[in-house]
């Protein structure tokens, strides 16, 4: 495995990040555990949840994720060697169940306090803003469409105060955002030049076919000093190329068909595309796209996560592999040709 330190921390986290969000859903508590058990002894110390896991988001499993993690912390007592990130939702209609409200300081604490009981832990390493407050571009919308009536008003120095509050409590260590756009990260970085609390990540879709943030994000992430930790490097399984022949019967997207924006007919022309070169490099599709995300100079640590311990192993195994010059280049004719088809 290979590490790095989380940007303006010095918190030492793994190139592979484990996600967890079918725990409690498409896998059992014991399910998790064997996959945190099998991660662990593989390298990997970095793991991601979320207040609103497992997805879909339901009142029934809401928070089942942190819960199960929770649980293997104690049984393992390996809290001090892994580092947890986790999220608080925003603002929607599909998480009033959790709550209603905005990134305010109640709204904070009550998240907050609720993911370290589940958690079963003192602090979060690593604490994050699902989405943001105010309508924009994000979850599968490629162009932004202003809303001139929206109410959101400027609160980014309000979000970063009531935080570091949590972090001088010990609560928290770092923060960062998730499915954020240009503007929002560079209005948090204008804050911190300013003296508040620095955001650390960005965690946003980034794959083969989605490689949308390397035309406004990725100039800031290298010249601010932010991480990236992209979800999603297989789209939904995708770039795993077993959605060509005939939809799977227990794959998520057969289990959940709102969740196909990765399924358009050109996503699926541009992955044939990108298999063809995986086949004749002797590579398998899953480990080539995850290790062109891993190739990537912006990227911190990618998310991955996997249904059962054969999926988790190929994509753990990508952390070692490096791409050549002719499939990097392979790669972007194809890229060329057909670009992000599923932004």
């Amino acid at each position: 495995m290979r590490y790095t330190t989380l940007s303006n921390t010095k918190i030492k986290i793994s190139k592979i990040c484990l996600g967890s969000m079918t725990w409690g859903q498409q896998n059992t508590e014991d399910e998790g555990h064997t996959q945190l058990d099998f991660a662990i002894d593989q390298g990997v110390n970095f793991i991601d949840t979320a207040e609103l896991y497992s997805v879909p988001a339901t009142s029934e499993t809401q928070g089942s994720t942190e819960r199960i993690i929770g649980t293997w912390l104690k049984k393992r007592k390996k809290r001090e060697d892994v580092v947890i990130a986790s999220k608080i939702v925003g603002p929607r209609d599909f998480v009033k169940h959790i709550r209603t409200g905005g990134f305010t300081k109640t709204e904070f604490d009550d998240a907050i306090h609720k993911s370290l009981q589940r958690l079963q832990t003192d602090y979060i390493d690593l604490y994050q803003l699902h989405w943001p407050e105010r309508n924009t571009n994000f979850f599968g919308v490629l162009g932004y469409e202003h809303d001139e009536e929206e109410r959101w008003s400027d609160n980014f120095n309000e979000i970063l105060h009531n935080l570091e509050v949590f972090k001088k409590e010990g609560k928290i260590r770092s923060i960062g955002v998730s499915n954020e756009t240009p503007y929002g990260v560079m209005r948090y970085v204008e804050e911190a030049r300013a003296g508040k609390f620095k955001i650390s990540t960005v965690q946003n879709p980034y794959s083969l076919l989605n490689r949308k943030d390397e035309i406004g994000l990725s100039e800031i992430l290298l010249r601010e000093d932010v991480g990236y930790l992209p979800y999603s490097p297989l789209g939904f399984g995708q770039l795993t190329g077993k959605y060509l022949e005939e939809m799977p019967k227990d794959a998520r997207v057969t289990l959940f068909p709102q969740f196909s924006r990765y399924h358009n007919e050109r996503s699926f022309e541009a992955t044939r595309a990108y298999n063809e070169i995986a086949k004749a490099n002797g590579l398998s599709l899953t480990q080539m796209a995850l290790a062109f995300v891993q190739s990537q100079p912006f990227v911190t640590s990618t998310i991955i996560g996997a249904t059962n311990l054969q999926q988790l192993k190929e994509n753990i195994g990508s952390a070692t592999l490096s791409l050549s010059e002719s499939i990097i280049e392979a790669i972007q004719e194809v890229h060329n040709d057909n670009p992000n088809p599923a932004p």
